[in-house]
């Protein structure tokens, strides 16, 4: 018999790729969203999915969505470090207030298990590498530290009322379906943006930072197994492929799967942004059996190709109307410089690539 599941944040990049994974095994799927970030689209492809349409803090609308549910996904918040530099309230009172207000729903509606999608941001700017999850936090942003409270209300859920949670700690997901539009939007989407948009790079710092990249299936899968393996509740695993690359190494993949050479404008570091990430992924894979099933290269192949598909090189659409949004702040930055690498390269003749 299938099970109904809610997915938080359902309509956002990873949440939707969730609800497609849970609606093709045969599970019944509700989304809890306020389309604030989250897309509608994203859900087209399945209309037997129910939608309730609310916000994470409104406890009405949460128990309302949480009634009858066998488990739930959490992916709803607001994500980003620099967004949580600039607003560092809001990403509070939706991060922590909401997911408090949903754990209470969860409890009283007698929910068997939560799993909650947490951030490698956690760790802070620890230099040991790999993360493993029994390193000591040392959140760096208003962003990580509101994670990390959510995290431990989960586990004190966990210990207090009997509510299964399991947390899983994300290292910088991308794939289909992620937003490049934002000035908040996460680097690979960015580049992919600007590349195609006929825009020099913008590379925050040197570009020789980096992170752990893991494709959304990884995730996906990552959250199916928090879901259905026994003895978990309360833990924290990290979710992730065990591989790192830099910044630099980014836009050369794309520049090599758009077959030209791509110019690099550098901008000052970001607020609150740690200079490499990595985790060790031995405890997902004991007690999850979590495996990595997509590895970077394949995952850059295919988001190359969904944006390529999505955009074109013509810059029409999302891609365009971002690309304006950055020319605007290039414009106004008296800080920003070429890369010396870069500027010895001739410009790339892009034709109607605007």
């Amino acid at each position: 018999m299938s099970k109904l599941y809610l997915v938080t944040g359902g309509a956002g990049f990873i949440g939707s790729n969730l609800v497609d994974a849970l609606v093709a095994r045969g599970d019944r799927v509700r989304v809890l969203d306020d389309f604030s970030t989250g897309r509608r689209e994203n859900l087209a492809a399945q209309p037997g999915v129910e939608v309730v349409e609310g916000d994470l803090r409104d406890a009405a609308v949460v128990r309302r969505a949480v009634a009858g549910v066998d488990g739930v996904f959490h992916q709803a918040a607001l994500r980003s470090v620099p967004r949580s530099v600039d607003d560092p309230l809001s990403s509070n009172q939706v991060n922590v207030t909401g997911t408090l207000v949903l754990l209470l729903a969860c409890r009283d509606a007698g929910v068997r298990r939560v799993v909650y999608a947490s951030s490698s941001s956690v760790y802070g700017d620890d230099p040991a590498l790999p993360k493993v999850e029994t390193l000591p936090t040392r959140p760096v942003s208003p962003y990580a530290i509101s994670k990390l409270a959510a995290e431990h209300y989960c586990q004190t859920f966990a210990r207090l009322y009997g509510l299964e949670t399991v947390s899983l700690r994300y290292f910088n997901v991308f794939g289909p379906r992620q937003n490049p539009e934002s000035k908040y939007s996460a680097v690979i989407p960015r580049f992919l943006a600007q590349a195609l948009a006929g825009e020099p790079l913008e590379v925050h710092g040197d570009g020789e930072q980096s992170r752990d990249f893991t494709y959304i299936d990884n995730v996906v899968e990552g959250n199916l197994r928090a879901m259905a393996a026994p003895g978990v509740s309360g833990e924290v695993f990290n979710i992730a492929c065990g591989t790192r690359h830099s910044l630099i190494a980014i836009a050369g993949a794309i520049a090599d799967f758009l077959g030209r050479q791509l110019p690099r404008a550098h901008t000052g570091p970001r607020a609150g942004d740690v200079r490499h990430t990595l985790a060790d992924i031995t405890k997902a894979e004991r007690l999850l059996g979590y495996r990595p099933q997509v590895d970077f290269a394949t995952g850059m192949r295919r988001t190359c190709e969904y944006f390529l598909a999505r955009f074109g090189q013509d810059g029409a659409g999302p891609g365009k109307q971002a690309a304006d949004a950055r020319r605007s702040r290039v414009r106004a930055s008296p800080r920003r410089r070429s890369a010396p690498r870069a500027a010895k390269r001739p410009r790339p003749r892009t034709g109607r690539r605007r």
